[in-house]
């Protein structure tokens, strides 16, 4: 689906609309399928205008009901055709808006699994769990309501404005006159209330993850003794959120109020000058009141437009902020480059002098000209102190992150590590696995959810998950994840070491696999991950040191760089910087 630029708005009654929601598919049909529908609802508004008008007037010059007979099946005939095209188009605009929303939130989720650990890290899992479920749902009804709106607001009130004029051009003046006033006043408004949004979604960004840490930890907390200290800040947050909330609804309402006060007086003024007409015998009670008929409804989509600005204001941020999360992602897809080729025993993959840096204000490289090469399935051990950039290097090679300086070559072939041919050949064991709320057998067949059953059995089997699940009441059916059963950490990590096993993939990458664990556990799991390393490539970032045993060579790095690598033996004979991280974990004792 084609992206319209970040921030690129247009200018409408009420607020500011988004360009790129005439990009997405289906989004043209509607508008115009809409415009055709509100002709023929303006064209049925004034003859129902027209057939109520002649009623009234006919029957105050004393003509009986039964003379009217034909002009009030007429106006019900229109009156008919006007609420069907009300209809379809809420069917066409909903069936968009759900299609489209449901659209949005397959790519989101794709991107964010693309975009990896990295934009969990920025954007807070609270955040982003929020704007999936919830801020999809409020773009769905800000589709659904404020399109239909928008095309009304071209249509209608230009209708309705030309066959007054026709009818009389001193109530036309007045109307013409009234309108743009009161647009101006709603898009004043509307820049406040997207002051308030602003910071009402800052606020509700701090919350939701401010809960999920708190949901998270919250045994901790009790163990601690520390939950009602937590409570306070809860607390303290949640109030934040409540007093943002009402000040968005104390300018909604304000905003409502001095709407209806504006078209109220407009309205009046009309009413005046035509009832001073009348009086006078300059003006036929006929056209005087189909005039006075079609005045609220010259105004009724601008008022009706203000009214759901405010209540789609929240799926118009969350939209907003949906594009600010994949636009970099989207800044990634445009860099065009071969797809990786599928590795074996002799591939090649080359790194030339690649930086990154986190965001572009930030002066520091969290990788800085890093130069590598490695071939076939090696073992390399990445080791340094923390926030050196082990987990940033693993996420160039997982292409979570594009490289801003330098190249990459795949068997001396530039390429782009973000291509999804390349992710598609990696397993990513993090330092927390998460467990989807769902059966064992189902987080275990995550990556290869079309296993067969004794596929899977050997993958629990090839993790030494075997003797939990026969604990298990339910067996490989046994939920877990929130809400089902609860794992250890080292039985977590054995449940993401089982989905290794079962997709097979050629290359891996551990970002600090074991650091939470203690020392007996980790020595337990290195047992079974070891043989998972058996023909892949293998990249181990940790900073426990007896990893590298197992690792053909080893790279050290520090403040961004790779300051030194080589085999174990190598390092230790070169007395440098590995040499000294051995020292400091045995206490001087080597």
């Amino acid at each position: 689906m084609p992206g319209a630029p970040a921030g690129a708005r247009m200018c409408l009654p009420g607020g500011f609309m988004d360009r790129e929601i005439f990009s997405y598919k289906g989004a043209r049909l509607l508008i115009a399928a809409t415009a055709v529908l509100t002709l023929l609802e303006g064209m049925c508004i004034i003859l129902q205008a027209v057939y109520l008008a002649g009623m009234v007037s006919s029957l105050f010059s004393g003509r009986s009901v039964s003379d009217i007979y034909g002009q009030a099946v007429m106006f019900f005939i229109a009156l008919a055709i006007r609420y069907f095209c009300v209809l379809i188009i809420r069917q066409i605009a909903y069936r968009f808006a759900e299609r489209t929303s449901s659209y949005m939130r397959k790519e989101f989720l794709a991107k964010l699994f693309a975009l990896g650990p990295a934009a969990m890290r920025r954007e807070g899992t609270g955040n982003l769990v929020t704007l999936t479920l919830e801020g999809v749902a409020q773009i769905r009804k800000y589709l659904e309501l404020f399109i239909p709106k928008m095309v009304a607001n071209g249509i209608l009130p230009l209708l309705i404005l030309g066959y007054v004029f026709i009818q009389d051009r001193l109530s036309g003046i007045i109307l013409l006159i009234t309108m743009p006033v009161l647009i101006l006043f709603m898009i004043l408004l509307g820049l406040a209330a997207q002051k308030k949004m602003d910071d009402r979604w800052a606020s509700y960004r701090v919350l939701s993850n401010h809960f999920v840490d708190s949901l998270r930890g919250l045994s901790t907390l009790r163990y601690l003794g520390l939950s009602k200290i937590h409570a306070n800040t809860i607390s303290r947050v949640s109030d934040r959120y409540r007093s943002m909330t009402m000040a968005t609804l104390r300018l909604a309402f304000l905003s409502s109020f001095a709407l209806e006060f504006f078209t109220m007086l407009s309205i009046a003024f009309v009413a005046v000058s035509l009832g001073l007409r009348l009086v006078d015998g300059k003006m036929l009670l006929d056209p005087a009141l189909t005039i006075l008929i079609l005045a609220p409804e010259y105004f009724l989509p601008v008022r009706e437009l203000g009214q759901d600005y405010h209540a789609t204001l929240d799926g118009k941020e969350a939209m907003n902020r949906l594009h600010s999360v994949i636009a970099p992602y989207n800044e990634q897809e445009r860099l065009e480059a071969p797809a990786p080729e599928t590795w074996c025993g002799n591939s090649t993959l080359t790194i030339q002098d690649c930086s990154f840096e986190y965001g572009r204000k930030q002066k520091k490289k969290a990788l800085d000209r890093i130069q590598m090469s490695v071939s076939g399935y090696e073992k390399i051990g990445v080791i340094g102190p923390s926030g050196a950039g082990k987990s940033t290097f693993i996420d160039l090679i997982s292409g979570f992150i594009e490289h801003s300086e330098g190249s990459i070559k795949v068997n001396h072939q530039p390429v782009s590590l973000t291509d999804s041919a390349w992710r598609r050949q990696i397993t990513y064991i993090p330092q927390h696995p998460y467990l989807f709320s769902a059966s064992l057998k189902d987080n275990v067949a995550f990556y290869a959810p079309e296993a067969t059953e004794d596929q899977i059995i050997d993958a629990i089997r090839a993790a030494g998950l075997e003797g939990i699940v026969r604990r298990f009441p339910n067996g490989l059916d046994e939920k877990i994840g929130a809400g089902g059963r609860p794992l250890s950490g080292g039985q977590e990590q054995r449940v993401a070491v089982a989905r290794a096993f079962l997709c097979n993939r050629p290359i891996l990458l551990l970002d600090e696999p074991t650091a939470h664990l203690d020392i007996e556990t980790e020595y337990e799991l290195k047992e079974t991950m070891t043989r998972l390393f058996k023909g892949k490539l293998v990249f181990l970032a940790t900073h426990r040191l007896h990893w590298m045993d197992q690792m053909d060579r080893i790279a050290v790095i520090n403040d961004g760089r790779i300051t030194e690598m080589g085999t174990q033996e190598e390092l230790l004979n070169r007395r440098g910087e590995y040499f000294g991280l051995i020292r400091s974990q045995l206490e001087g004792v080597y």
